[in-house]
């Protein structure tokens, strides 16, 4: 398991020394200055990674650009309107260009509108830690009463209702405009930032879009790109659904391990795989990750190993960034599936058997509480989290066996 790290380029608050020091083996970028539907062209990629192998003095780095996360799907592909035949034109090319500097394995989401959400950025623990939270009552709060979507109500019971009214009333202007803020924070660093008029426009467009027709948008982009990655000698793996659970009125396709069957049989191709994130996919009780990493780890390019905290039992309710061996998901466990994963390719031969993994996301601790890093992305946070990971797989990995 080749282990990665997040960085979000030159303007990370977190630099490549510190994940030199911190003792990743390759970096997991991209270039979020280039808009959706652009083609990422050979010098912007040849930059990023000339910027990844060297430390602040100009000392070799010994990292090297692993793998992308991401290269964005436009919102015209999801929704098939506007110019989304360029721009799968543009993603081929950009598929070419990485493939030219060496790059092999590509993540991407099909989520609409938003990359993922939360309502707290900075939520403290009792140790005085602070972390990501997702509260469903904030959300309903949002969605009611800031959003103010359009037919919003019939998607929450009468006590949610109750209980959302509550919260906004007791919420400060300050507090609100916060909620708001967090909710469309979308993914760090990304080139686009979205408004509240933004994601009504979005949500408009989204109406007449049902989950079977955004998974066959998505079945279609991929029957179009990962023949490309195929011949190029790509992986293309698919983050899940963040969070796992329908938002907003948005379809969500990528939330359970049939949602990922589905997609997998319909381009039934090596290079059309998974992303399997264990905080995304376990902030629902439904999911099984070790069993998911087990049964579909053929098609697992890419693993982010994070662990949530859910505060009901319910499918779509609240949770929070856990440590990475203190959560709900039996970390041990699914790392444990994902070396045995990788010795039944390494026995049958395959040239991918090593899974890169990246400790994703972490909590903010001792000296991140004043660094004020990406949200989710602190330094010492993942550091912790990798130095667990690590442990873990050095233990295992004697006793693993094809």
């Amino acid at each position: 398991m080749k282990q990665t790290w997040r960085w979000f380029g030159p303007k990370d608050l977190v630099a490549i020394d510190d994940v030199a020091q911190a003792g990743a083996e390759g970096i997991v970028s991209a270039l979020h200055h280039v808009s959706s539907g652009a083609v990422w062209t050979p010098e912007e990629i040849s930059r990023r990674q000339a910027e990844i192998a060297v430390m602040r003095d100009g000392a070799p780095s010994g990292l090297d650009w692993s793998v992308v996360e991401s290269l964005p799907v436009s919102e015209d592909i999801k929704k098939q309107q506007g110019d989304w035949r360029d721009h799968i034109a543009n993603y081929k090319t950009s598929l070419r260009n990485l493939a030219g500097a060496g790059i092999e394995v590509i993540c991407y989401n099909f989520m609409p509108v938003l990359d993922w959400t939360r309502t707290d950025l900075a939520f403290r623990l009792p140790t005085g830690a602070t972390c990501m939270r997702f509260d469903l009552t904030d959300f309903v709060a949002f969605d009611l009463h800031i959003l103010q979507r359009k037919g919003a109500e019939d998607d929450y019971d009468a006590d949610l209702r109750d209980a959302a009214a509550r919260r906004f009333a007791n919420m400060t202007p300050d507090a609100r405009e916060a909620l708001a803020g967090n909710v469309v924070f979308g993914l760090p660093g990304a080139a686009e930032h979205f408004s509240l008029e933004d994601v009504r426009s979005h949500l408009a467009e989204y109406a007449e879009i049902s989950e079977d027709t955004l998974r066959s948008h998505l079945i279609d982009f991929l029957s179009e790109v990962a023949p490309v990655a195929q011949d190029l000698g790509l992986r293309l793996c698919c983050h899940p659904d963040d969070p796992p659970f329908p938002l907003l009125g948005l379809p969500r396709i990528m939330s359970t391990e049939a949602h990922y069957r589905t997609v997998m049989q319909a381009v039934d191709l090596p290079a059309n795989g998974i992303t399997l994130c264990s905080g995304s996919l376990g902030a629902r009780p439904d999911n099984d990750l070790p069993g998911m990493m087990t049964r579909l780890g053929d098609r697992v390019h890419f693993l982010h190993l994070r662990n949530v905290k859910r505060e009901t039992s319910n499918i779509r309710g609240s949770f929070y960034e856990a440590e990475h061996l203190g959560g709900d998901t039996d970390m041990v466990a699914l790392v444990e599936a994902a070396l045995k994963e990788e010795a039944r390719r390494k026995a049958a031969g395959r040239s991918d058997w090593s899974i890169p993994f990246r400790p994703d996301h972490g909590q903010d601790i001792l000296d991140d509480l004043n660094r004020k890093a990406q949200p989710g992305y602190p330094s010492i946070g993942r550091l912790k989290g990798l130095a667990e990971l690590r442990g873990v797989i050095a233990a295992l990995s004697p006793r693993i066996t094809a």
